[in-house]
């Protein structure tokens, strides 16, 4: 899949290696109206790059004639990055931004999840700030008159709870698994500070809520005629990770246990090997749709591809440096081309195996 980066003509010498290493890679450059492309792609060429263009008509023209164009948001008079579609009887996701968040994607770059049964709705994932949540449930409103009665943190990142203060405004009960409810209380001002440098303004009345419910690891609610169950099956990508399973649809929505279109990121806290572990128990809910954390919904194998695999794949070839007597060094260098069409792979490729060597060294 072709990947798109805005460089500025003066950086391009310095950063292109970063984004570009391979030399034969099929490069496309462009600029506003001609001026600048052309000695870009002269100087691409110059470093060793064999196969560039410069697209003359340059960006206006393009974006005249009505071709596609990158999209920073979907849902330009909403707060949420796009709307909520419809993936289940009964099961909606406002589908994120797989980029990171920023203040255009108003921090809008998860899955937003909530489940509509005849005795009031639940909610997965918090969302990164008051207005973002409240834009999520104006379109909840249009969907159904029922009342949010519960919402579940995924996890205690801050765009899967930081939202967590407007809904208990309005009402519903707060869950979060043990491990998060503690993050929540010890860094949540912490983690808030952070979102209102970025966000600005866009931070208005968003608060560190507390969970109102912990549970360690499974909790059933009885919604009306619909089964829920949330679950912590072990250690993934951060701590406290929660899945809400509905057996009857056979349908999970799983959170940062699975990624598949944008790149898993491995922080110093994740475990990968216990990850690994946690999978089986995952895979063995059989399920037919998954809602990731990131991306939209999909299947088991496709999950597995990016997941699992991708897991296995990095700490065989980290335990092979190690063998060698490599170092971090080595490790940035694994080939990762096959995960590099995901979203975010240049900025975490390089970041995941640095953190997966660290931690092998001691294991």
């Amino acid at each position: 899949a072709p990947r798109h980066f805005n460089i500025a003509r003066g950086w391009l010498e310095f950063q292109i290696d970063s984004y570009v290493p391979r030399k034969d890679t099929p490069i496309v450059v462009y600029c506003g109206v001609n001026q600048r492309s052309p000695l870009a792609a002269d100087a691409l060429m110059k470093l060793g790059y064999s196969n560039v263009k410069n697209y003359a008509d340059g960006f206006f023209t393009w974006k005249r004639q009505g071709l596609p164009v990158a999209e920073r948001d979907r849902a330009l008079d909403s707060f949420l990055y796009s709307r909520p579609i419809n993936v289940a009887p009964g099961v909606w996701s406002a589908i994120g931004a797989t980029a990171p968040p920023t203040y255009d994607n108003s921090g809008h770059n998860n899955n937003l999840s909530f489940v509509v049964t005849d005795d009031g709705v639940l909610v997965v994932k918090g969302g990164d700030n008051y207005l973002l949540a409240e834009a999520l449930h104006q379109e909840i409103r249009s969907i159904t008159d029922q009342p949010v009665k519960a919402v579940v943190l995924e996890n205690a990142q801050g765009h899967a709870m930081l939202g967590a203060g407007y809904w208990q405004e309005q009402g519903a009960v707060i869950i979060a698994h043990k491990d998060a409810a503690e993050i929540i209380r010890n860094k949540g001002q912490e983690i808030l500070e952070r979102m209102q440098k970025r966000s600005r303004d866009k931070a208005f009345k968003t608060r560190v809520a507390i969970p109102d419910k912990t549970f360690e690891d499974k909790l059933v609610l009885q919604m009306g005629t619909e089964t829920i169950e949330l679950l912590y099956l072990g250690p993934a990508h951060s701590p406290g990770d929660v899945m809400v399973w509905l057996p009857s649809k056979k349908l999970v929505i799983a959170g940062d246990m699975a990624f598949h279109k944008r790149m898993l990121p491995v922080f110093s806290y994740t475990d990968t090997a216990e990850w690994i572990k946690t999978w089986d128990k995952f895979a063995a809910l059989n399920a037919e749709i998954v809602i990731p954390g990131h991306g939209g919904p999909t299947n088991m194998q496709e999950v597995t591809t990016y997941t699992r695999d991708y897991l296995v794949y990095m700490r065989s070839e980290v335990e092979k440096t190690l063998e060698e007597g490599g170092g971090l060094e080595d490790a940035y260098e694994i080939d990762q081309s096959g995960y590099a069409h995901l979203d975010t792979f240049f900025e975490l490729n390089r970041s995941n195996a640095g953190q997966i060597f660290r931690a092998m060294e001691f294991e």
